[in-house]
Protein backbone atom coordinates (compact mmCIF):
# COMPACT_ATOMS: atom_id res chain seq x y z
CA UNK A 1 0.00 0.00 0.00
CA UNK A 2 0.83 3.78 -0.77
CA UNK A 3 2.04 4.88 2.52
CA UNK A 4 1.81 8.71 1.76
CA UNK A 5 -0.91 8.71 3.63
CA UNK A 6 0.05 9.89 7.20
CA UNK A 7 -1.56 10.53 10.47
CA UNK A 8 -0.62 13.90 9.60
CA UNK A 9 -2.60 13.66 6.70
CA UNK A 10 -5.41 13.65 8.97
CA UNK A 11 -4.68 15.84 11.01
CA UNK A 12 -4.57 18.26 8.44
CA UNK A 13 -7.83 17.37 6.98
CA UNK A 14 -9.31 18.43 10.59
CA UNK A 15 -7.91 21.59 10.77
CA UNK A 16 -9.98 22.09 7.82
CA UNK A 17 -13.39 20.95 8.96
CA UNK A 18 -13.37 22.63 12.18
CA UNK A 19 -16.80 22.84 12.90
CA UNK A 20 -18.86 20.11 11.00
CA UNK A 21 -22.50 20.43 10.19
CA UNK A 22 -23.15 16.77 9.97
CA UNK A 23 -26.25 15.97 7.77
CA UNK A 24 -28.28 14.27 10.09
CA UNK A 25 -30.16 16.41 11.94
CA UNK A 26 -31.02 14.40 15.21
CA UNK A 27 -29.00 14.96 18.24
CA UNK A 28 -30.19 18.72 18.03
CA UNK A 29 -32.62 19.70 20.95
CA UNK A 30 -34.68 16.55 22.30
CA UNK A 31 -34.13 14.39 19.10
CA UNK A 32 -31.91 11.46 20.71
CA UNK A 33 -28.54 10.34 18.47
CA UNK A 34 -29.09 6.42 17.58
CA UNK A 35 -25.89 4.04 18.35
CA UNK A 36 -25.34 0.36 17.44
CA UNK A 37 -23.28 -2.25 19.43
CA UNK A 38 -20.89 -4.71 17.91
CA UNK A 39 -19.69 -6.73 20.34
CA UNK A 40 -21.21 -6.98 23.56
CA UNK A 41 -18.88 -8.81 25.78
CA UNK A 42 -17.23 -6.88 29.06
CA UNK A 43 -15.80 -3.88 27.11
CA UNK A 44 -18.65 -3.28 24.91
CA UNK A 45 -21.17 -3.34 27.79
CA UNK A 46 -18.69 -0.64 29.47
CA UNK A 47 -18.93 1.46 26.58
CA UNK A 48 -22.21 1.61 26.51
CA UNK A 49 -22.51 2.72 30.16
CA UNK A 50 -19.75 5.51 29.53
CA UNK A 51 -21.52 6.49 26.00
CA UNK A 52 -25.32 6.82 27.63
CA UNK A 53 -23.79 8.68 31.05
CA UNK A 54 -21.67 11.16 29.17
CA UNK A 55 -24.56 12.22 27.02
CA UNK A 56 -28.63 12.30 27.55
CA UNK A 57 -29.38 12.69 23.71
CA UNK A 58 -28.11 9.33 23.18
CA UNK A 59 -29.73 5.96 23.35
CA UNK A 60 -28.90 2.61 22.25
CA UNK A 61 -31.11 0.96 19.87
CA UNK A 62 -29.06 -2.10 18.26
CA UNK A 63 -26.82 -4.53 19.34
CA UNK A 64 -25.04 -7.37 17.99
CA UNK A 65 -22.89 -10.21 18.54
CA UNK A 66 -21.83 -13.71 17.30
CA UNK A 67 -22.86 -15.70 20.65
CA UNK A 68 -26.72 -14.93 22.09
CA UNK A 69 -25.91 -15.31 25.59
CA UNK A 70 -22.92 -12.59 25.15
CA UNK A 71 -26.15 -10.42 23.60
CA UNK A 72 -28.75 -11.04 26.41
CA UNK A 73 -26.27 -11.24 29.49
CA UNK A 74 -25.33 -7.46 28.56
CA UNK A 75 -28.78 -6.39 28.02
CA UNK A 76 -29.45 -8.00 31.66
CA UNK A 77 -26.26 -6.40 33.10
CA UNK A 78 -27.46 -2.21 31.11
CA UNK A 79 -31.01 -3.04 32.26
CA UNK A 80 -31.42 -4.25 35.43
CA UNK A 81 -29.65 -3.18 38.60
CA UNK A 82 -30.23 -5.90 40.50
CA UNK A 83 -27.98 -7.95 38.37
CA UNK A 84 -24.68 -6.59 38.00
CA UNK A 85 -21.73 -8.49 36.14
CA UNK A 86 -18.37 -7.49 37.13
CA UNK A 87 -18.00 -5.81 33.70
CA UNK A 88 -20.41 -3.00 34.67
CA UNK A 89 -19.29 -2.75 38.69
CA UNK A 90 -15.97 -1.63 37.13
CA UNK A 91 -17.42 1.22 35.04
CA UNK A 92 -19.67 2.44 38.26
CA UNK A 93 -15.37 2.53 40.17
CA UNK A 94 -14.76 4.35 37.00
CA UNK A 95 -16.98 7.09 37.79
CA UNK A 96 -16.96 7.02 40.84
CA UNK A 97 -21.14 6.79 41.13
CA UNK A 98 -22.95 4.00 43.43
CA UNK A 99 -23.16 0.96 40.74
CA UNK A 100 -27.10 0.91 40.99
CA UNK A 101 -27.36 4.22 40.27
CA UNK A 102 -24.84 4.51 37.44
CA UNK A 103 -26.93 1.48 35.86
CA UNK A 104 -30.68 2.82 36.56
CA UNK A 105 -29.25 6.45 34.85
CA UNK A 106 -28.88 4.99 31.48
CA UNK A 107 -31.04 1.98 31.85
CA UNK A 108 -34.63 3.76 30.18
CA UNK A 109 -32.43 4.43 27.03
CA UNK A 110 -31.23 0.93 26.31
CA UNK A 111 -34.02 0.64 23.64
CA UNK A 112 -33.58 -2.67 22.12
CA UNK A 113 -36.08 -4.69 21.26
CA UNK A 114 -36.28 -8.34 20.19
CA UNK A 115 -36.37 -7.15 16.64
CA UNK A 116 -32.93 -5.59 17.03
CA UNK A 117 -31.25 -8.28 18.61
CA UNK A 118 -28.73 -9.98 16.04
CA UNK A 119 -26.30 -13.00 17.04
CA UNK A 120 -24.79 -14.56 14.27
CA UNK A 121 -21.68 -13.81 12.41
CA UNK A 122 -23.30 -11.36 10.38
CA UNK A 123 -24.50 -9.80 12.74
CA UNK A 124 -22.46 -6.57 12.21
CA UNK A 125 -24.15 -6.05 8.94
CA UNK A 126 -27.37 -6.15 10.24
CA UNK A 127 -26.72 -3.69 12.95
CA UNK A 128 -25.09 -1.32 10.19
CA UNK A 129 -28.50 -1.80 7.94
CA UNK A 130 -30.73 -0.53 11.10
CA UNK A 131 -31.46 3.03 11.95
CA UNK A 132 -28.41 4.23 13.69
CA UNK A 133 -26.11 7.39 13.24
CA UNK A 134 -23.08 5.78 15.29
CA UNK A 135 -21.93 2.27 15.68
CA UNK A 136 -19.27 1.31 18.46
CA UNK A 137 -17.05 -1.59 17.54
CA UNK A 138 -16.23 -3.43 20.51
CA UNK A 139 -15.22 -7.21 19.28
CA UNK A 140 -12.12 -8.70 19.61
CA UNK A 141 -9.72 -6.66 17.30
CA UNK A 142 -9.27 -9.47 14.83
CA UNK A 143 -12.15 -8.37 13.77
CA UNK A 144 -11.91 -4.47 13.68
CA UNK A 145 -10.70 -3.73 9.51
CA UNK A 146 -13.65 -5.70 8.25
CA UNK A 147 -15.86 -3.54 10.85
CA UNK A 148 -14.83 -0.36 10.24
CA UNK A 149 -14.66 -0.66 6.34
CA UNK A 150 -18.41 -1.95 6.80
CA UNK A 151 -19.18 0.99 8.85
CA UNK A 152 -17.70 3.68 6.77
CA UNK A 153 -19.32 2.28 3.95
CA UNK A 154 -22.46 2.51 5.32
CA UNK A 155 -22.04 6.38 6.33
CA UNK A 156 -21.92 5.52 10.17
CA UNK A 157 -19.72 7.36 13.09
CA UNK A 158 -17.91 5.31 14.78
CA UNK A 159 -16.29 4.90 18.03
CA UNK A 160 -13.75 1.50 17.98
CA UNK A 161 -12.12 -0.19 20.20
CA UNK A 162 -8.35 -0.63 20.08
CA UNK A 163 -6.14 -1.86 18.86
CA UNK A 164 -7.77 -2.04 14.70
CA UNK A 165 -6.16 -5.12 13.88
CA UNK A 166 -4.14 -8.37 14.95
CA UNK A 167 -2.41 -8.69 10.90
CA UNK A 168 -0.40 -5.71 8.88
CA UNK A 169 -3.49 -6.10 5.63
CA UNK A 170 -5.74 -5.41 8.16
CA UNK A 171 -4.18 -2.14 9.61
CA UNK A 172 -4.11 -1.11 5.57
CA UNK A 173 -7.64 -1.70 5.12
CA UNK A 174 -8.50 0.19 8.85
CA UNK A 175 -6.20 3.18 7.24
CA UNK A 176 -7.73 3.48 3.67
CA UNK A 177 -10.91 3.67 5.36
CA UNK A 178 -10.13 6.02 7.67
CA UNK A 179 -9.43 8.39 5.01
CA UNK A 180 -12.73 7.58 3.40
CA UNK A 181 -14.39 8.46 6.49
CA UNK A 182 -12.43 11.98 6.56
CA UNK A 183 -13.39 12.21 3.06
CA UNK A 184 -17.01 11.79 3.97
CA UNK A 185 -16.73 13.84 6.97
CA UNK A 186 -17.68 11.44 9.88
CA UNK A 187 -16.02 11.33 13.49
CA UNK A 188 -13.95 8.32 14.27
CA UNK A 189 -13.15 8.32 17.93
CA UNK A 190 -11.02 5.65 19.49
CA UNK A 191 -10.94 3.67 22.81
CA UNK A 192 -7.43 4.64 23.49
CA UNK A 193 -8.74 6.72 26.35
CA UNK A 194 -5.18 8.73 27.60
CA UNK A 195 -6.16 10.78 24.59
CA UNK A 196 -9.22 11.77 26.75
CA UNK A 197 -7.53 11.96 29.53
CA UNK A 198 -6.47 15.44 31.47
CA UNK A 199 -3.35 14.70 32.88
CA UNK A 200 -2.14 12.65 29.60
CA UNK A 201 -3.33 15.39 27.55
CA UNK A 202 -2.00 18.15 29.04
CA UNK A 203 1.78 17.19 29.71
CA UNK A 204 1.46 15.67 26.54
CA UNK A 205 1.45 19.70 25.50
CA UNK A 206 3.98 20.59 28.09
CA UNK A 207 6.74 18.44 26.84
CA UNK A 208 5.83 19.42 23.39
CA UNK A 209 6.39 22.92 24.57
CA UNK A 210 9.77 21.93 26.01
CA UNK A 211 9.36 21.43 29.71
CA UNK A 212 11.58 18.75 30.25
CA UNK A 213 13.72 19.87 27.02
CA UNK A 214 15.10 17.55 24.06
CA UNK A 215 13.29 14.15 24.24
CA UNK A 216 16.65 11.45 25.13
CA UNK A 217 14.84 8.39 26.20
CA UNK A 218 12.09 6.78 26.96
CA UNK A 219 10.41 3.66 28.92
CA UNK A 220 7.08 2.04 29.14
CA UNK A 221 6.15 -1.12 30.66
CA UNK A 222 2.78 -3.23 31.13
CA UNK A 223 3.36 -5.92 33.61
CA UNK A 224 0.21 -7.26 34.05
CA UNK A 225 -1.58 -10.90 34.95
CA UNK A 226 -3.11 -13.75 32.68
CA UNK A 227 -6.22 -12.78 30.48
CA UNK A 228 -8.41 -15.98 30.03
CA UNK A 229 -11.95 -15.41 29.02
CA UNK A 230 -12.59 -19.48 29.79
CA UNK A 231 -11.53 -21.87 32.39
CA UNK A 232 -11.60 -25.24 30.16
CA UNK A 233 -13.15 -26.53 26.27
CA UNK A 234 -16.73 -27.08 26.62
CA UNK A 235 -17.37 -30.87 24.15
CA UNK A 236 -20.00 -29.11 22.19
CA UNK A 237 -17.79 -26.26 21.13
CA UNK A 238 -16.32 -26.73 17.24
CA UNK A 239 -12.58 -25.24 16.95
CA UNK A 240 -14.19 -21.97 15.70
CA UNK A 241 -16.57 -21.29 18.79
CA UNK A 242 -14.00 -22.17 21.03
CA UNK A 243 -10.95 -19.69 20.14
CA UNK A 244 -13.53 -16.74 20.04
CA UNK A 245 -14.98 -17.85 23.32
CA UNK A 246 -11.13 -18.35 24.67
CA UNK A 247 -9.88 -15.16 22.34
CA UNK A 248 -6.92 -13.84 23.92
CA UNK A 249 -5.28 -16.89 24.06
CA UNK A 250 -5.07 -17.35 20.02
CA UNK A 251 -2.70 -14.58 17.65
CA UNK A 252 -5.36 -14.51 14.56
CA UNK A 253 -8.07 -12.75 16.87
CA UNK A 254 -6.17 -11.50 19.91
CA UNK A 255 -3.01 -10.01 18.40
CA UNK A 256 -0.48 -11.13 21.38
CA UNK A 257 -0.54 -9.24 24.56
CA UNK A 258 1.73 -5.97 23.21
CA UNK A 259 -0.55 -5.36 20.15
CA UNK A 260 -4.10 -5.98 22.79
CA UNK A 261 -2.64 -4.50 25.87
CA UNK A 262 0.85 -2.69 25.50
CA UNK A 263 -0.67 -0.89 23.18
CA UNK A 264 -1.92 1.94 25.27
CA UNK A 265 1.90 2.12 26.11
CA UNK A 266 3.05 2.30 22.61
CA UNK A 267 -0.02 4.81 21.58
CA UNK A 268 1.83 7.04 24.30
CA UNK A 269 5.15 6.72 23.48
CA UNK A 270 4.52 7.53 19.42
CA UNK A 271 1.94 10.56 20.58
CA UNK A 272 4.81 12.13 22.82
CA UNK A 273 7.45 11.61 19.70
CA UNK A 274 4.91 12.86 16.96
CA UNK A 275 5.97 9.89 15.08
CA UNK A 276 6.16 6.39 14.48
CA UNK A 277 9.29 4.28 14.95
CA UNK A 278 11.32 3.30 11.96
CA UNK A 279 12.97 -0.13 13.48
CA UNK A 280 12.31 -2.34 15.91
CA UNK A 281 14.27 -5.81 17.83
CA UNK A 282 12.52 -7.48 20.21
CA UNK A 283 12.55 -11.11 22.05
CA UNK A 284 10.10 -13.03 23.61
CA UNK A 285 8.39 -16.37 24.55
CA UNK A 286 6.80 -18.53 26.76
CA UNK A 287 8.18 -18.90 30.66
CA UNK A 288 5.16 -19.90 32.77
CA UNK A 289 2.01 -20.26 30.37
CA UNK A 290 1.61 -24.13 29.41
CA UNK A 291 1.83 -26.04 26.41
CA UNK A 292 -1.46 -27.07 26.43
CA UNK A 293 -5.30 -25.88 24.20
CA UNK A 294 -6.42 -23.59 26.66
CA UNK A 295 -3.20 -21.52 26.16
CA UNK A 296 -3.21 -21.61 22.99
CA UNK A 297 -0.18 -19.60 20.88
CA UNK A 298 0.20 -16.17 22.59
CA UNK A 299 3.73 -15.55 24.29
CA UNK A 300 3.45 -13.97 28.34
CA UNK A 301 6.36 -11.66 27.95
CA UNK A 302 8.13 -9.61 25.47
CA UNK A 303 10.64 -6.51 25.88
CA UNK A 304 11.41 -4.51 22.56
CA UNK A 305 13.48 -1.56 21.26
CA UNK A 306 11.77 0.34 19.30
CA UNK A 307 13.99 3.41 17.37
CA UNK A 308 12.20 6.29 16.01
CA UNK A 309 13.07 8.60 13.24
CA UNK A 310 15.81 11.46 15.60
CA UNK A 311 17.76 8.32 17.20
CA UNK A 312 15.58 7.96 20.24
CA UNK A 313 15.15 4.45 21.86
CA UNK A 314 11.91 3.38 23.41
CA UNK A 315 12.78 0.39 25.62
CA UNK A 316 9.18 -1.33 25.95
CA UNK A 317 8.64 -4.72 28.27
CA UNK A 318 5.39 -6.07 28.80
CA UNK A 319 4.32 -9.34 30.12
CA UNK A 320 1.49 -11.36 31.93
CA UNK A 321 2.84 -13.26 35.07
CA UNK A 322 0.59 -15.46 37.44
CA UNK A 323 -1.03 -13.38 40.31
CA UNK A 324 2.14 -13.82 43.11
CA UNK A 325 4.55 -11.85 40.51
CA UNK A 326 4.83 -8.02 40.07
CA UNK A 327 2.23 -5.81 38.27
CA UNK A 328 3.31 -2.40 37.07
CA UNK A 329 2.01 -0.28 34.33
CA UNK A 330 4.08 2.89 33.79
CA UNK A 331 6.16 5.11 31.03
CA UNK A 332 8.95 7.39 31.47
CA UNK A 333 10.27 10.00 29.42
CA UNK A 334 13.45 11.57 30.05
CA UNK A 335 14.78 15.18 28.59
CA UNK A 336 18.07 17.20 28.49
CA UNK A 337 15.77 19.04 31.50
CA UNK A 338 13.80 16.73 33.18
CA UNK A 339 11.31 13.88 32.96
CA UNK A 340 7.49 13.22 33.27
CA UNK A 341 5.46 9.52 33.83
CA UNK A 342 3.55 11.35 31.17
CA UNK A 343 0.56 12.30 33.68
CA UNK A 344 2.76 14.43 36.03
CA UNK A 345 1.99 18.04 34.37
CA UNK A 346 -0.98 17.62 34.17
CA UNK A 347 -4.32 18.12 36.29
CA UNK A 348 -6.84 15.33 36.97
CA UNK A 349 -10.01 15.48 34.58
CA UNK A 350 -13.27 14.37 34.43
CA UNK A 351 -13.36 10.45 33.24
CA UNK A 352 -11.66 9.54 30.10
CA UNK A 353 -13.71 6.89 29.41
CA UNK A 354 -16.44 9.12 29.06
CA UNK A 355 -14.82 12.23 27.79
CA UNK A 356 -13.81 10.37 24.56
CA UNK A 357 -17.78 9.54 23.99
CA UNK A 358 -18.57 13.14 24.55
CA UNK A 359 -15.76 13.88 22.70
CA UNK A 360 -17.37 11.98 19.76
CA UNK A 361 -20.67 13.88 20.11
CA UNK A 362 -19.45 16.99 19.99
CA UNK A 363 -17.64 16.52 16.55
CA UNK A 364 -20.77 14.86 14.90
CA UNK A 365 -23.11 17.34 16.10
CA UNK A 366 -20.67 20.30 14.86
CA UNK A 367 -20.07 21.59 19.03
CA UNK A 368 -16.64 20.93 19.08
CA UNK A 369 -13.88 19.90 16.52
CA UNK A 370 -14.29 17.63 14.13
CA UNK A 371 -11.93 14.73 15.18
CA UNK A 372 -11.07 11.42 12.98
CA UNK A 373 -8.74 9.48 15.04
CA UNK A 374 -8.48 6.61 12.85
CA UNK A 375 -4.96 7.08 11.60
CA UNK A 376 -3.05 7.56 14.80
CA UNK A 377 -4.93 4.43 16.65
CA UNK A 378 -3.66 2.44 13.07
CA UNK A 379 -0.34 3.51 13.63
CA UNK A 380 0.07 2.53 17.12
CA UNK A 381 -1.62 -0.60 16.08
CA UNK A 382 1.14 -1.22 13.56
CA UNK A 383 3.78 -0.18 15.86
CA UNK A 384 2.81 -3.13 18.23
CA UNK A 385 2.26 -5.48 15.45
CA UNK A 386 5.95 -4.50 14.27
CA UNK A 387 7.31 -5.13 17.96
CA UNK A 388 5.34 -8.65 17.86
CA UNK A 389 6.32 -9.71 14.51
CA UNK A 390 10.02 -8.86 15.72
CA UNK A 391 9.97 -11.27 18.81
CA UNK A 392 8.21 -13.77 17.17
CA UNK A 393 10.96 -14.00 14.11
CA UNK A 394 13.70 -13.07 15.90
CA UNK A 395 14.57 -10.02 13.57
CA UNK A 396 15.05 -6.16 13.36
CA UNK A 397 11.94 -5.22 11.81
CA UNK A 398 12.07 -1.16 10.04
CA UNK A 399 8.36 0.30 9.25
CA UNK A 400 9.07 -0.24 5.68
CA UNK A 401 9.07 -3.96 6.05
CA UNK A 402 5.78 -3.89 8.69
CA UNK A 403 3.84 -1.67 5.67
CA UNK A 404 5.05 -4.16 2.80
CA UNK A 405 4.11 -7.16 4.84
CA UNK A 406 1.24 -9.49 3.23
CA UNK A 407 0.75 -10.97 6.69
CA UNK A 408 -3.43 -11.96 6.83
CA UNK A 409 -4.26 -13.71 9.78
CA UNK A 410 -7.84 -13.95 9.32
CA UNK A 411 -9.59 -17.11 8.86
CA UNK A 412 -11.65 -17.40 4.96
CA UNK A 413 -14.48 -18.74 6.64
CA UNK A 414 -16.72 -18.40 9.59
CA UNK A 415 -18.71 -21.30 10.92
CA UNK A 416 -19.35 -22.07 14.76
CA UNK A 417 -18.31 -25.91 14.19
CA UNK A 418 -15.69 -24.79 11.46
CA UNK A 419 -12.37 -26.62 12.47
CA UNK A 420 -9.12 -24.78 12.49
CA UNK A 421 -5.67 -26.12 12.53
CA UNK A 422 -4.28 -26.46 16.41
CA UNK A 423 -2.00 -22.98 16.96
CA UNK A 424 1.10 -23.01 17.06
CA UNK A 425 3.81 -21.77 19.28
CA UNK A 426 6.14 -18.76 17.12
CA UNK A 427 9.70 -20.19 17.72
CA UNK A 428 12.50 -17.67 16.59
CA UNK A 429 14.97 -18.55 13.86
CA UNK A 430 11.77 -20.92 12.94
CA UNK A 431 8.85 -18.44 12.23
CA UNK A 432 8.79 -16.85 8.88
CA UNK A 433 7.94 -13.40 8.72
CA UNK A 434 5.80 -12.60 5.75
Amino acid sequence: MDNKFSRRDLLAGAAAFTIIRPELVRGAGNEKLKAGLIGCGGRGTQAVVNMLSGDPNVELVAMGDIFEDHLEGALKNLRDPEFLGHDVKQVADFTGKPVNELVKSVAERVKVGPEQRFSSFDAFHKVLASDIDIVMLCTPPGYRPQHFEAAIAAKKHVFTEKPIATDPVGVRRFMAAAKKAQELKLTVVSGAQRHADAEYVETVKKIHDGAIGEIVSLTARYLSGPVMHADARDPKWGDMEWQHRNWYSFIWICGDQIVEQHYHNIDFMNWVMGAHPVSVVASGGVAWRPRQELYGNIFDHMSSEFVYPNGVRLSSHCRQYPRACYRKVDDLIVGTKGRSDGTDLGSKGLNPYVVEHQKLMASIRGDGPYVNEGMQVAEATMTSIMGRESAYSGMEITWDMIMKSQQDLQPKEFDYKLPMDAPTLPVPGKYQFV
